[in-house]
């Protein structure tokens, strides 16, 4: 028994002072708080990747048809919705909703509906309907026409881990006609 005192004294010692597992040990604790940044700021970094094609959409769709010279036909107004849509690879784009919508403002900055078109499910404004625009564009653009373009998503997160619920993007962007006239949209061609 008393040689065993001893030896034990010995090996107590020794794993007191032993620094072999000590970085195995720092590392199980640190990894689930490296993980929980990496994971967040994939999440984030992707949903703010999203966000800006989605603008990207809305900019590009209200860009084309603001450069119509007078009029403007179904068959464009189609082809520019899937060319607006197709920057949203490699995202699905599937779900962006895009309106495009001609609103004439009067003497006072009040808008009212020309024409407006939708795809992907969403709804388009009615024809004749009140749409109010920004004071400084009411200012700008009185007696005037304007193009106004709409897209919107609604972005599930990647993991669900941090953000468990889904995030509504939307952006509005307003347009005036190149050419300085109202555009007409013939639903015929």
């Amino acid at each position: 028994m008393q040689r065993a005192l001893p030896r034990f004294r010995e090996l107590l010692s020794r794993f007191a002072n032993g620094e072999h597992a000590v970085a195995a040990v720092e590392f199980a604790l640190i990894l689930p708080v490296m993980l929980t940044l990496y994971i967040g700021s994939v999440e984030l970094s992707s949903a703010i990747s999203v966000d800006q094609r989605v603008a990207t959409v809305s900019g590009s769709l209200g860009d084309l048809v603001a450069r119509a010279d007078g009029v403007i036909a179904k068959s464009q107004v189609d082809d520019y919705f899937l060319a607006a849509s197709a920057t949203m690879a490699p995202y699905d784009d599937a779900t962006v909703q895009q309106i495009v919508t001609c609103v004439k403002l009067d003497a006072d900055g009040n808008g009212t509906v020309v024409w407006s078109l939708a795809a992907n499910g969403a709804t388009q404004h009615g024809v004749d309907s009140i749409y109010t625009v920004p004071e400084e564009l009411q200012a700008l653009a009185a007696n005037d026409y304007v193009i106004v373009a709409e897209a919107s998503m609604s972005y599930a997160p990647m993991f669900g881990y941090f953000f468990d619920t889904n995030f509504d993007l939307y952006h509005e962007y307003f347009f005036l006609p190149r050419f300085g006239e109202a555009i007409a949209y013939d639903p015929t061609t």
